[in-house]
């Protein structure tokens, strides 16, 4: 059946068997790729609109290049699925995200043809960068290194910090320029924009391309000579263009933009140029989810879209109706509410907004709140500069995606304590995503950094408790972290009131043993107190940093054995800091302390497999209860 659906694509296993077809069947094996893509994801949710718009890609760079000996660097790994099914993962993608299955994003632990790992966006010229590097000076000079940089990436930092790098180091790097003029939502910023309009004549380029390959076989260009005369080729050219190009700009030869969806032409352009020496820039055009109508029309949409029928383009949504909201919608619902009251407050996300709901706001309220694009450091000393003048800045952020702008939480806003509630949204662990998603640095990181406040809400009452709370005067940076997916709590909606900085709260007295624990994973815990058979003691934290002291004191004072529970890495986090705090005030008990490792990083599987794995379960929870009354 699969041989008869299909036809070539069945015969292809790893990029070898590829490069076996005439250059005539790959628009064939695009579109069986581009099927089974669809087939897949439909019943197997995943990154969906970005891997379809990249397949003429894909199979041209496998086509013309030798991999796994060449080097393609991926960018945003979402975009690599056809990459998956073309390198010898085709049987197992059925199991892609699942538990034990294969991984979510390219990762060089699971195949040689993954040559880095890309969860996070931007990184792929500078770690190709450095391939290219290592190639020449390890032996391997023939060797091609390629990145393949899209969806918005290019509007990150250290995309351009690759770029001003490629420039003035000696390499053959080959940069692919996936310009779908799309991130998750529509991109945004200056550099979209000249995208968006850079245009340069192909019979341009082709006459060049001759001119050079004439000028290097009667000796006059040299790699000695080459930077220059490229220097005054692209000056020539901008004053004919009355455009300045800023790769060539930089010496980085740029070709295009050409379409990226016609696979013969694209595998044409990359056989010229791939033996060029010195740093190049390919500009592709791609539609993303082409070759599905609906994803075409809805790229956002369908950049993840869960089950569907792949016939209709019906998504298969179940009946939400009578769960609780998830805690990105309350802080969306919130958060415009807050500013309806407060004409202070700004709404700031990195290519987020309907990810955080932060499209919400923007919807009314489009001059207060800005995308500024896959920036998440900017993101935050834009947030700070505008609260050191007046304003209330609500800065939200993937909690992994935070971590590159770590510098900028600690040199831009708290040692300033700057008026900006950095919302770390999907703290903790995310499920099918993986490693490179997980929320799990967050409290261990930030917990040392004076001046910041750091709470984490149970449940959507105290989320909007404590967003009210953040902006109320002289509150400082304040740090505010939850889960992704829904909450507990039906009625969600609730009065706005302040929560005093630094107070938790006893849920449940008892006199066995504390369990303290921080955030939404307090349901676990109560679940395990109630089939435990023990008079356990339950309390909320809320704040991390500044640490209930009374509450404390009430611990030490009655409890001989305390379990501590977070969603985020066990060392460092909030089990250390009441460790650390009962050591301090002389108490002793046996605390145990439950959490996510730090030996290994945690893999993708649903988030209540993952709690399991990591024995914060209601169940593990409830052994855990067990084992300690027993010592």
């Amino acid at each position: 059946m699969d041989q008869e659906k299909f036809e070539l694509l069945s015969q292809i296993k790893y990029p070898a068997d590829l490069r076996k077809l005439s250059i005539d069947q790959l628009p064939e094996v695009c579109k069986e790729l581009r099927q089974d893509i669809i087939d897949e994801v439909s019943v197997n949710p995943g990154h969906f609109a970005s891997s379809l718009g990249v397949v003429e890609i894909t199979v041209a760079l496998h086509y013309v290049f030798d991999t796994p000996e060449d080097r393609i660097v991926w960018d945003v790994g979402h975009q690599a699925y056809g990459h998956k099914l073309l390198t010898g993962r085709r049987d197992q993608f059925s199991t892609n995200r699942k538990l034990d299955g294969i991984r979510p994003f390219p990762t060089p632990l699971e195949s040689e043809y993954d040559t880095f790992t890309c969860g996070h966006a931007s990184n792929s010229i500078s770690a190709a960068l450095g391939m290219a590097v290592a190639a020449k000076k390890t032996g391997h000079e023939d060797r091609h290194v390629v990145a393949v940089i899209g969806d918005g990436s290019m509007s990150g930092g250290l995309a351009f910090e690759g770029l001003n790098n490629a420039s003035s180091t000696p390499n053959d790097l080959l940069i692919i320029l996936n310009d779908n003029d799309m991130s998750i939502d529509r991109a945004v910023g200056g550099m979209e924009q000249y995208l968006l309009n850079l245009d340069t004549n192909e019979t341009y380029n082709k006459i060049r391309f001759k001119a050079s390959q004439w000028l290097r076989s009667k000796g006059y260009l040299s790699d000695k000579r080459r930077k220059g005369i490229i220097r005054l080729n692209n000056a020539i050219k901008s004053a004919i263009s009355q455009q300045q190009n800023v790769f060539e700009g930089m010496n980085i030869r740029y070709f295009g933009p050409f379409d990226g969806h016609d696979v013969r032409e694209t595998v044409r352009i990359l056989r010229q140029i791939k033996d060029m020496k010195g740093p190049k820039l390919l500009h592709l055009h791609t539609t993303k989810g082409k070759g599905y109508e609906p994803a075409e029309k809805a790229a956002t949409v369908w950049h993840a879209p869960g089950k569907f029928d792949p016939k209709t383009g019906e998504r298969i949504i179940s009946d939400t109706s009578n769960e609780p909201p998830k805690f990105q919608e309350v802080f969306g619902k919130t958060l415009l509410e807050l500013a309806r009251q407060n004409p202070r407050i700004v709404g700031v996300t990195p290519a987020m907004p309907s990810g955080c709901s932060m499209n919400i706001m923007m919807k009314e309220m489009p001059d207060r709140t800005f995308d500024v694009g896959i920036a998440e450091g900017h993101a935050v000393t834009f947030s700070g500069g505008m609260a050191k003048d007046g304003l209330m800045p609500f800065c939200n952020i993937y909690s992994s995606f935070s971590q590159r702008a770590y510098d900028n939480i600690i040199h831009d806003l708290a040692i300033l304590n700057l008026p900006v509630v950095m919302c770390l949204d999907r703290a903790g662990l995310v499920g099918e995503d993986g490693s490179t998603h997980h929320g799990a640095f967050d409290l261990a990181a930030l917990r040392p950094i004076p001046n910041l406040t750091i709470a984490s809400p149970m449940n959507e009452h105290e989320l909007r408790k404590l967003m009210y709370t953040a902006q109320l005067p002289g509150k400082g940076t304040f740090v505010i972290r939850y889960p992704r997916g829904r909450g507990a709590l039906r009625d969600w909606h609730c009065k706005l009131e302040e929560i005093e900085v630094g107070t938790g709260r006893r849920l449940t007295d008892g006199e066995d043993l504390a369990i303290l624990t921080l955030g939404p994973i307090a349901y676990q815990a109560q679940e395990a107190i109630r089939q435990a058979g023990f008079s356990v003691a339950h309390y909320d934290l809320r704040f991390l940093k500044p640490l209930d002291n009374k509450l404390l004191h009430e611990v030490g004072q009655r409890f001989k054995r305390i379990i501590t529970i977070e969603d985020g890495v066990r060392n460092g986090g909030m089990g250390s800091a009441v460790l650390e705090w009962m050591d301090d005030h002389s108490y002793t008990p046996r605390v145990v302390r439950l959490g996510l490792p730090d030996s290994e990083f945690v893999e993708h599987g649903t988030v209540q497999q993952l709690y399991k794995k990591c024995r914060i379960d209601a169940e593990s929870i409830k052994e855990e209860i067990l084992q300690l009354m027993k010592s």
